[in-house]
């Protein structure tokens, strides 16, 4: 299904209509600067994840409800890697710990119901979010299954609080830190100045702090707020932390890539999109579907990927002009372009081979043949 532009009205709406459809599958949520992924089965919401510190917010909720537990010793069990195409490894991860008997599956459904939670208050701040939803089969073991209705009006409640506590302008996901340290000192205790000094470090967001502190996220930032306007103290943004464990791949290979690694594919066919995505972030790499041909190239530019499958035959262009274009720009001079069809035949080779594309890959794609030429290419030294 394409993706299109909603306000949160018609969002509620739709989870509303998926709920009745008894709808399986993910809604991809965008705007601007952030990306979501809201897993449903049968209607109702199996977990959420994405936005600014997806890890981070894993790792909170946990250590709330489980402090007995280290992060670190949890692994994905055997029996739960070949499910790892259809949902987050975060979940999979609470799985497996619930399986081994870390945590209990009540310990399990809090985290997630409070994950959810945290996902939908960030997302019903967005007035504007592009929805994509995109049916999947979500063949994993329910944990908890939470109503859609009730998840965002607990979502908007907990927004309202927000707002009533005049904290609109403040971001629970930004860090506090001293701007003014000595203006500061004159206005408090040395004992609440020594406290403040090492709270807002510039490395935890509110909600890490709160967390730690155990007390809600509104009373700490309200708590703030008065050196806030004053200017005393300021925000800056934090990047999110390494995942515990490298995300599992489909079928067995080394390890080759980091999350910077960005790969694209052109084609117009949806289901060859979702194909290599669900193969391709499964392993570790970024991943972005164009299945517009005239958008194309600007597309490519903006995101610079560093490979580039592209299919052959496409409305309104195909593969050979599109190759053809982009070896004309100096940025995609040495980029590995691998063109993707259903007819491997010597003229298409040698003309895909005139147009500058680096190799070809018969579809359907296999997965251990996709994962295998992705790795060669990307690991090649582009000649000068």
């Amino acid at each position: 299904m394409l993706a299109e532009t909603i306000n949160n009205t018609n969002f509620v709406s739709r989870l509303a209509i998926l709920k009745q459809e008894r709808f399986s599958g993910k809604l991809l949520l965008k705007d601007q600067t952030q990306e979501w992924n809201l897993y449903l089965f049968l209607g109702r919401i199996l977990y959420a994840t994405g936005g600014h510190h997806p890890v981070k917010r894993w790792r909170r909720h946990l250590l709330a409800y489980c402090p007995q537990v280290d992060v670190n010793t949890l692994k994905i069990t055997e029996n739960n890697v070949s499910l790892t195409g259809d949902i987050s490894w975060e979940y999979l991860l609470l799985y497996s710990a619930v399986e081994q008997q870390h945590i209990s599956r009540d310990q399990a459904a809090k985290i997630i119901a409070s994950i959810v939670a945290e996902v939908l208050f960030d997302v019903t701040q967005v007035i504007s979010i592009t929805c994509e939803v995109k049916p999947e089969s979500l063949s994993v073991p329910q944990l908890v299954l939470l109503d859609p209705g009730q998840a965002i009006a607990e979502a908007q409640h907990a927004w309202q609080n927000w707002q009533k506590a005049k904290l609109a302008n403040c971001s629970p996901n930004r860090a506090p830190v001293i701007r003014e340290p000595e203006q500061l000192r004159q206005q408090v205790s040395p004992a609440v100045f020594q406290n403040l000094s090492k709270l807002l470090d510039g490395q935890r967001s509110l909600r890490d702090i709160a967390a730690g502190m155990k007390r809600d996220v509104v009373e700490v930032t309200a708590s703030l707020l008065p050196y806030i306007q004053s200017g005393l103290i300021e925000f800056v943004d934090i990047s999110d932390t390494a995942p515990p464990i490298a995300p599992p791949a489909v079928v067995s290979q080394p390890a080759i890539t980091t999350s910077k690694t960005l790969i694209a594919c052109v084609d117009d066919s949806p289901l060859v999109c979702q194909s290599l995505e669900k193969i391709l972030t499964t392993a570790g790499y970024q991943f972005v579907a164009i299945q517009d041909s005239l958008r194309a190239i600007a597309t490519l530019l903006t995101r610079k990927p560093d490979l580039i499958f592209l299919d052959l035959v496409m409305p309104n262009t195909n593969g050979y002009e599109i190759c053809s274009q982009l070896r004309k720009v100096s940025v995609f001079r040495d980029t590995p372009i691998i063109i993707l069809t259903g007819n491997d035949g010597i003229i298409d080779r040698v003309r895909a081979k005139l147009v500058g594309a680096t190799d070809f890959l018969s579809k359907p794609v296999d997965a251990q043949t996709l994962l295998e030429v992705t790795q060669t290419h990307l690991n090649k030294t582009p000649q000068v």
